[in-house]
């Protein structure tokens, strides 16, 4: 039940920054100076675990404007993306594990990661036991796009570093 509720406050809050960003006329300047006050580096693991195609490439969306608005306010983004779970389906070469009406959204997402992988400060791994339990060979996946052993261990590791954990489900 904890489970649900974070999966939901987090999907509505990448909601809710995607309608307010968009929303808002260029007569109207947000900022989040109190939140980056002396920061000079926003260090973030995305823990992308979406299954749904049409979520993860909304949430990438989001994304490009996080590290946009980093720079914007003169903060060097480094962003690790993790993918695990039902999402390496979502970042193959081939279309093999995607139902046909999704090849568009697959489409859209690989390019969204190259997009994102252009920019400074961006690193993007794959699970090896996921893609193991998925059968899908690591060289099918996406350019750009480092396998490792265990995403979760990822996690721990960059957490300990220093990295914030956002969920993308």
């Amino acid at each position: 039940m904890k489970r649900y509720w974070l999966r939901w406050l987090s999907q509505f809050y990448i909601c809710l920054i995607f309608v307010a960003s968009s929303s808002l006329g260029s007569a109207t300047e947000l900022s989040d100076t109190d939140a980056l006050k002396n920061l000079k580096e926003g260090k973030v693991i995305w823990d992308i675990g979406a299954e749904n195609p049409v979520k993860l490439a909304l949430y990438l969306k989001v994304v490009q404007q996080t590290y946009d608005g980093l720079i914007k306010q003169n903060v060097k983004p480094d962003m690790v993306f993790a993918f695990h779970g039902g999402a390496v389906k979502l970042i193959t070469v081939e279309h093999d594990h995607a139902d046909l009406e999704q090849h568009n959204e697959k489409a859209e997402i690989a390019t969204l990661l190259a997009d994102l992988q252009k920019r400074p400060g961006v690193r993007m791994e794959v699970c090896g036991i996921a893609t193991a339990l998925f059968k899908i060979d690591n060289d099918r996946i996406l350019s750009g796009i480092k396998p490792v052993g265990n995403t979760f261990i990822s996690l721990i590791g960059y957490h300990a570093q220093g990295y914030t954990q956002i969920p993308l489900y």
